[in-house]
C-alpha cells in the first residue's frame, strides 16, 4: 500500500511547515571552556564554535512531548504521524534518521496546532463534516469501493484515522485563515502580469525544468552537521523514500508546503551551482546535496520541456502491453527459453494488427489502452516510448517474478504548441507566490507568540 502514502503526502493545498528550534543542554563544564565569539553577519548571536553543554539534561533522551498554548501533543501523536511518513519509504530507516524525523514531526505538529488555534480564535475553525468529507475522498481515491479499508490500513502501519483527520483539520483551518486574512490583501498589477508574459514570450523555445527541491540552511558553524543530515536524506530517497514526504518534513524553503515543487523554472533563474547540476539531469533523476549560498539543496527533476512549446509528455498514446508470465518453480533455463520464444514473436510483428493473433500461439496476454497520457508513464519508460515510431515496441522489461512485457506504440496524438499563458493564469501564479510568503510570516508570528512547554 505504499502508493497510498505517497498520494497522501502529495495532497494539494496548504500543508505542514517546519519551525526552527534550538536546544542547548547537558553536562557541567569548567569555567572558560568555551571560546568567546564576536557577533558577525554570519553569526549574529556570537555563538562559539566549540559549544560545551551545560547542566544534566540530555536532549537526545528528552520525551518528545509538548504543550502548545495548553494543547497536549503526546508521544503517541508523534508515533502515528511518523508512521505516515515512514510508510512511504521502501526501505528501513536507520535509527539516527528516525530520531531526526521524530524531531521534525514534532515541529510540524506544533505548527499544525498553532494553525488550528489561530483559526479557532478567528471563528474560522474547520467543520467536522468538512474534515470527514475530505477523509472519505482520500479513502475512495486510494481504496476504491470500500473506503473503510483505509481505517484498517492506517492501523496496520502504526497510525490512525484520528491522526490523518488532525492533519486534514490543520490544512483546512489554515486555508480558511489565509482566505480571510491574507488573500484579500494581496494585489497584483496589470503591469506586473504583462511584464511576466513578455519575458516568457521572449524565452520561447528555451529549456525549462520542473524541479522538486529540499533545501537545508547552513552556517559556517553547523555546515558539517547539515551536510551529514542532507546526505542521510539523499540516501533514503535513493532507497525509495517519497521525495514529497521528505520535502514536507525537512525542507526549509517556502516550497515545503507543496512537497518541494518549484514549478517550471529556467536555468537563468537558478543559482549557478544548481544550474550546472540540472543541465546534466534527466527526468526522474535526483542530485545532491549541492552546496549553494546559505545551505544545501537536493533536487529532483520532475520533467523538462521548452518554454511555450508543445510538451511531449502531454501526448496521448495508444498502447498495447504484451506480456508473458512464468509458472511457479520455473527454472532459469526454462524462463530463458520462453523469453527467446517471446523475442522471436516480437521480431516477427509488422504492426499492431498482428499482435493478438500471434500472442495466442505463445500464451502471451495483450492489454490495449488508447487514452494513456505520456506523463503518466514512469519517467524511464516514458523517454523510451516517446522515441518510438508507430508499430514499434520497447525492449522487453521485467523478470521471472513479475513477468516480462513490452509496450507497443499504436497511435500518438501530440498536443498543439502551447500559446502564451493567459493573463489570469499568470496573475494567479504571482498571487499564490505572495500569499505563500505572507503565510510564512504569519506562521512565524504565531510561533513567536506561542507558549510552548516541553517534557
Amino acid at each position: 500500500m505504499k502508493l497510498f502514502s505517497k498520494t497522501l503526502f502529495a495532497r494539494a493545498g496548504t500543508a505542514l511547515a517546519g519551525a526552527a528550534m534550538l536546544g542547548l543542554a547537558a553536562a557541567p563544564m569548567a569555567a572558560g571552556a568555551q571560546t568567546v565569539a564576536v557577533p558577525t553577519a554570519d553569526n549574529p548571536f556570537g555563538l562559539p564554535a566549540d559549544i560545551t553543554p551545560f547542566g544534566k539534561a540530555d536532549p537526545d533522551k528528552r520525551t518528545a512531548t509538548a504543550i502548545v498554548n495548553g494543547y497536549v501533543i503526546t508521544g503517541t501523536d508523534i508515533d502515528e504521524r511518523v508512521a505516515l511518513v515512514t510508510a512511504a519509504s521502501e526501505s528501513p530507516i536507520p535509527e539516527e534518521e528516525m530520531l531526526r524525523l521524530r524531531v521534525q514531526v514534532l515541529r510540524n505538529l506544533i505548527d499544525e496546532t498553532l494553525k488550528i488555534q489561530a483559526a479557532e480564535a478567528d471563528e474560522l475553525a474547520a467543520k467536522r463534516e468538512e474534515i470527514e468529507e475530505t477523509y472519505q475522498q482520500l479513502a475512495a481515491q486510494n481504496f476504491g469501493s470500500d473506503p473503510k479499508k483505509m481505517d484498517a490500513y492506517l492501523a496496520s502501519i502504526g497510525s490512525s484515522p484520528a491522526s490523518l483527520k488532525r492533519q486534514i483539520e490543520g490544512e483546512v483551518a489554515w486555508e480558511n485563515l489565509l482566505r480571510r486574512n491574507v488573500m484579500p490583501r494581496v494585489n497584483v498589477s496589470a503591469e506586473e502580469v504583462n511584464e511576466v508574459i513578455k519575458r516568457m514570450n521572449e524565452a520561447k523555445g528555451t529549456d525549462e525544468y520542473r524541479l522538486g527541491e529540499i533545501y537545508l540552511s547552513a552556517t559556517t558553524e553547523n555546515r558539517a552537521a547539515v551536510l551529514q543530515n542532507a546526505q542521510a536524506i539523499m540516501q533514503q530517497l535513493q532507497q525509495g523514500g517519497s521525495f514529497v514526504a521528505y520535502a514536507r518534513q525537512y525542507s526549509e524553503a517556502s516550497t515545503q508546503v507543496v512537497g518541494g515543487d518549484l514549478g517550471w523554472v529556467r536555468i537563468g533563474q537558478l543559482p549557478p551551482q544548481l544550474a550546472a547540476a540540472v543541465r546534466s539531469m534527466q527526468p526522474g533523476q535526483l542530485n545532491g546535496p549541492i552546496e549553494i549560498p546559505g545551505g544545501f539543496s537536493i533536487v529532483y527533476l520532475i520533467n523538462k520541456r521548452q518554454v511555450l512549446m508543445a510538451d511531449p509528455a502531454e501526448a496521448v498514446l495508444s498502447l498495447k502491453q504484451i506480456s508473458i508470465a512464468f509458472a511457479p518453480g520455473v527454472t532459469q533455463a526454462q524462463a530463458e527459453a520462453k523469453v527467446d520464444e517471446f523475442g522471436k514473436y516480437l521480431s516477427a510483428l509488422r504492426g499492431c494488427s498482428d499482435v493478438e493473433a500471434g500472442a495466442a500461439k505463445i500464451g502471451a496476454e495483450v492489454i490495449s489502452n488508447d487514452q494513456i497520457k505520456a506523463a503518466n508513464l514512469p519517467a524511464q519508460l516514458r523517454d523510451v516510448v516517446l522515441q518510438l515510431q508507430i508499430g514499434q515496441a520497447t525492449p522487453p522489461f521485467g523478470g521471472i517474478q513479475e513477468g516480462v512485457r513490452v509496450l507497443m506504440l499504436c497511435g500518438r496524438d501530440d498536443p498543439v504548441d502551447a500559446g502564451a499563458p493567459t493573463f489570469a493564469a499568470v496573475q494567479k501564479q504571482i498571487e499564490d507566490e505572495r500569499v505563500n510568503k505572507q503565510a510564512q510570516r504569519l506562521l512565524r508570528d504565531l510561533r513567536n507568540d506561542a507558549y510552548i512547554e516541553y517534557n
